[in-house]
């Protein structure tokens, strides 16, 4: 016994002898693995910051703090293991061997199998436009800025560099990233301050964002206090300005810093600007590395390598004399596109060679390079007169194009289309050329409209060129209270530009010497009246434009002196009631008064026989004398206020007239104008208003050549009784009728030949009417003969696009047929609709059958408001008409299917009848917005088509369910699943 006793003893005494000796080794092993979850932590911290629109795992933030919690254990246990003498040490080898233990578990729980991050996406702003082209210097820049973003630490980021190197273009990018990042919540605000900028409208700039309303306060400092305080409540926020060449004080602007985690960013040509505005961070953007450039200029130039292959080397010359400026390179590559002639190559980079001497001008130089290779004169002068526009100016091409025809810079053809088609040529030769950038924006009715921009860059160098040869005196859009001095107005001047300033009055006495100036626009000022004696030495002026001077109430004597004037533009001097007599300026080939009060006919007008554009639209004039207009032969586009009747003769005299916007008193005088126009084939372009009424959406600046309109409004359409007594123009693609009598039950009850007529119809507009009880009549025998796929191309409406049915009493329906209901229309008709909007249709029960559903495949949105007898959006009337056998034996074997492939979105509003959407099931994976507002006996939503495995889902591209609460909750589901599927889409509210 003693002896088991002793090697018991023994046995023990070596144990902790072990654990005593082996303690230090123990910790060092902890130690390690703390470290490894400690590295790892650090890891998904630093991983988080760069995750825009992300944000961790509950679990992984409980991991995260289980780490920081072990590592303030273990700092503990090292120090009592330091300081602790036998017994202890031996007592604490069991804590080091347990922690270990509880390390080893964290090891194993940090894999996180199934990812870290969870998406968080909100609709916080509008993306800009960039470019998807990016290098790794671009990476690498791109991350730098938002670390910095991200550091809680910096509050003021400047970007840097010389022109052309991408500076915008990295802003843009964090912009875009910013818009989905959770911790600014979207307050991302994006200013462009120009060149010559001030405080004034930096802030008019940031209080537009906000928005804070400035218009009523003057003083710089009050205005700066009020958006200090707006900006200090939003939090949080990021503001980007992007092109600063000065600095100024931000306290001046009244924009905060260091205050509740918000940012300033900036984007300047100078690290000074930066450093003076006090930004904590400089990024410096260096050009692109000569294989970045490389494979920039040859995605730019649209091919692998250039064609032949003894053109490469050239290229590769060009490329590095572009000096890895992403602008320049994008420049050149444009200019050489499509070109393989080895001698233009070789003359290109000739030219691309010359020496440079300031630093900016290596910027200039290479963007001069691509204007000086434009060998068309015309394209050079139309690219320096986009220079007389303010900076950022984004400038609508048919504006544009009318400029250029007036200055003469197109040829003259034999149409002014014709001159239009030559315009919109060389637009688009100087946009691939990369000398003009092309700017597209979607319109409220889904139409596209298009602009043109200067590059700043660009600008600056057009703004060289014209201080020579043509010389520009440009000072557009900088908040100009005064006419510029005399000292500036040179005697050698072509053109001036004091467009959108604020100058309000011509000093009396200046008299600028400027024999040779033929180009003067003070568009959008605010003079209240001009002098002679400015006029005095304007000898050889053709353009005037004093347009959008709201407050100007006459024009002096003097302008009847200058008679070389082609273009006198007054567009919107909404106070102006005077102009003095036109009888000598008799080579004016463009007038424009329209929006303003002038009530007489000015003097002498009959006698600009040379005038080929006339717009008095939106006048107070009452009548024009017969004889007048049909004395101006020459007329290519005439614009007449809706309440002036002129007779459909004189219209016919005028041989040239492509373009023609005015009214009829009644429907009998607009058929005689169809009837002649069908006769002479003119004009080609038309707005005209029936009846009495505003007429909406006219402009002073129509000449376009491209609207196709008729507006019946508050008149009688047929005025003898007699059905289908009045026809369309059979190109007409704009059709509105509001408030009118004398319609029939349906369109082609009410104008003879609709069904045909109205091929090319795309815009469709009927309000106000308690006898139309629909869109369309058919009868069976037209349905046969569609049925049978003779003539799908006489099909009603097959063009249009969008139709909106507004306030019918008694509208029951789409179509009506005579004989045969629920029939199928005929093919292709709505085969192009894009948007339908039903709005207090009082009789309306349902609006499609399955089958009339097959005709508007095209539908992209679909709004029915306030239609207090509606029931069905898609009625079941035709069972069978499509069948799907679900494998779920819980729900019917037989449902209809309904399709709409293109639907983004479907809003019922202030149904109170609405049953159903659509009982069966509904395949519509394009729909991105639902709005259920008001419709408080609606059962359910549309079952969607089942997934593969047989269980229902909600469409891929949906982003949002806007319903109250109480009618989401009131909802029935087949199956309860899909309740869960749709319910992270809601949004609750009645809006």
């Amino acid at each position: 016994m003693i002896d088991k006793l002793k090697d018991l003893a023994t046995d023990l005494g070596v144990k902790w002898l072990q654990d005593y000796l082996g303690l230090e080794e123990k910790l060092e092993n902890l130690e390690t693995r703390i470290n490894l979850v400690k590295y790892r932590a650090i890891d998904m911290v630093t991983l988080t910051k760069l995750q825009s629109g992300k944000k961790r795992k509950k679990e992984v933030e409980e991991w995260l703090k289980k780490v920081e919690r072990k590592k303030i254990e273990f700092r503990d246990l090292r120090a009592q293991v330091q300081q602790a003498r036998f017994y202890s040490r031996i007592q604490l080898v069991r804590r080091v061997e347990t922690m270990m233990g509880e390390v080893e578990d964290l090891v194993q729980q940090g894999a996180f199998s199934g990812g870290l991050f969870l998406d968080v996406y909100d609709t916080k702003g509008v993306p800009l436009l960039a470019t998807t082209w990016k290098g790794q210097a671009f990476e690498q820049n791109l991350r730098e800025i938002w670390e910095c973003v991200m550091d809680d630490e910096i509050f003021s980021i400047g970007i840097y560099g010389m022109g052309g190197v991408g500076k915008t273009t990295l802003a843009t990018h964090v912009h875009n990233n910013l818009l989905k990042e959770a911790k600014f919540s979207g307050h991302v605000c994006w200013i462009t301050v120009s060149q010559e900028a001030n405080i004034h409208k930096l802030q008019k700039d940031i209080a537009k964002f906000l928005p804070v309303d400035l218009s009523c306060e003057d003083n710089d400092r009050k205005r700066a206090a009020q958006l200090f305080q707006a900006l200090k409540r939003r939090r949080n926020f990021v503001l980007i300005l992007d092109d600063v060449w000065t600095h100024f004080d931000l306290e001046n602007v009244g924009i905060p810093l260091r205050v509740d985690g918000s940012k300033l960013i900036i984007t300047s040509r100078s690290l000074d600007v930066c450093c003076a505005m006090g930004c904590q961070k400089e990024v410096k953007v260096k050009p692109l590395c000569y294989q970045e450039a490389w494979t920039l200029f040859l995605e730019k130039l649209g091919c692998c390598r250039p064609q032949p292959p003894d053109i490469e080397e050239i290229a590769k010359s060009m490329v590095k004399n572009c000096a890895g400026l992403p602008l320049g390179i994008i420049t050149v590559a444009g200019s050489m596109k499509g070109t393989d002639d080895i001698h233009e190559w070789r003359d290109a980079l000739e030219e691309l060679e010359d020496p440079v001497a300031r630093q900016d001008c290596e910027v200039f130089k290479i963007l001069h390079y691509s204007y000086s290779r434009l060998r068309d004169q015309r394209l050079k002068d139309c690219f320096l007169y986009c220079s007389l526009y303010p900076e950022d100016c984004e400038i609508p091409r048919d504006e544009l194009i009318a400029s250029y025809i007036r200055e003469r810079l197109v040829d003259k053809r034999r149409t002014r289309q014709a001159e239009f088609d030559q315009g919109h040529a060389l637009l688009n030769k100087l946009e691939n050329a990369c000398l003009l950038e092309g700017v597209v924006k979607i319109k409220e009715d889904d139409t596209e409209a298009k602009y043109v921009k200067m590059h700043d860059l660009m600008r600056d160098m057009a703004l060289k060129i014209t201080k020579t040869k043509p010389k520009y005196l440009v000072k557009a859009g900088i908040w100009l209270r005064d006419i510029p001095d005399k000292s500036e107005w040179k005697e050698d001047l072509d053109k001036v530009s004091l467009r959108f300033n604020v100058v309000s009055s011509i000093p009396l006495g200046i008299s600028p010497n400027c024999p040779k100036l033929s180009t003067l626009s003070l568009w959008g000022n605010e003079l209240t009246s001009m002098p002679c004696s400015f006029f005095a030495h304007f000898g050889a002026l053709q353009v005037l434009d004093l347009s959008c001077n709201r407050s100007l109430e006459e024009l002096p004597n003097c302008i009847s002196e200058l008679e070389r004037l082609t273009a006198l533009l007054l567009f919107s001097c909404r106070d102006l009631r005077f102009v003095p007599s036109l009888e000598k300026l008799k080579a004016l080939r463009e007038l424009d008064l329209s929006d303003t009060k002038i009530s007489d006919v000015p003097e002498g007008l009959e006698g600009l026989v040379n005038l080929k554009c006339l717009n008095m639209v939106q006048t107070n004039l009452e009548m024009i004398s017969e004889g007048i207009i049909s004395k101006l032969s020459c007329l290519q586009s005439l614009g007449i206020p809706r309440q002036v009747s002129v007779q459909v003769e004189e219209l016919e005299s005028l041989k040239q007239l492509e373009e023609f916007i005015g009214g009829f008193p009644e429907a009998n005088s607009f058929s005689r104008f169809v009837r002649s126009r069908q006769r002479f084939n003119r004009p080609s372009f038309y707005v005209i208003q029936v009846g009495s009424g505003l007429l909406k959406g006219l402009s002073g600046h129509f000449q376009q050549m491209a609207s196709k309109r008729v507006v019946f409004s508050f008149t009688n359409v047929n005025p003898g009784g007699e059905k289908r007594a009045n026809i369309l123009p059979d190109d007409i693609q704009e059709l509105e009728i509001c408030a009118c009598q004398g319609l029939g039950s349906c369109l082609n009850d009410t104008f003879a030949e609709f069904n045909t007529q109205t091929r090319g119809l795309t815009h469709c507009l009927i309000e106000g009417s308690s006898e139309i009880r629909s869109l369309l009549k058919l009868s069976s025998s037209e349905d046969q003969f569609v049925i049978k796929g003779q003539n799908s191309a006489c099909a009603p409406l097959q063009n249009l696009k969008h139709l909106r049915l507004i306030c019918l009493s008694n509208f029951n329906g789409l179509f009506e047929w005579d004989s045969v209901a629920n029939a199928i229309p005929p093919p292709s008709t709505f085969s192009c609709l894009r948007s339908l909007f039903i709005d207090r249709c009082g009789k309306l029960k349902k609006l499609f059958t399955p089958r009339l559903l097959q005709s508007v495949q095209s539908l992209e949105v679909l709004k029915v408001w306030g239609c207090n007898e509606l029931e069905e959006i898609v009625s079941n009337d035709e069972e069978g008409y499509f069948s799907f056998t679900s494998s779920n034996k819980d729900s019917c074997s037989r449902a209809t299917i309904s399709c709409l492939p293109n639907l983004k979105k479907l809003a019922v509003l202030g149904n109170p009848k609405l049953r159903n959407i659509c009982k069966g099931l509904l395949i519509c994976n394009s729909i991105e917005r639902i709005e259920v507002i008001s419709c408080r006996n609606l059962g359910s939503l549309p079952p969607f088509l089942p997934s593969i495995n047989g269980q229902p889902s909600a469409p891929p591209a949906l982003k949002v369910i806007q319903i109250s609460l109480l009618g989401w909750e009131s909802l029935k589901w087949d199956n309860p699943y899909m309740k869960k599927i749709l319910q992270p889409f809601v949004r609750y509210g009645e809006f």
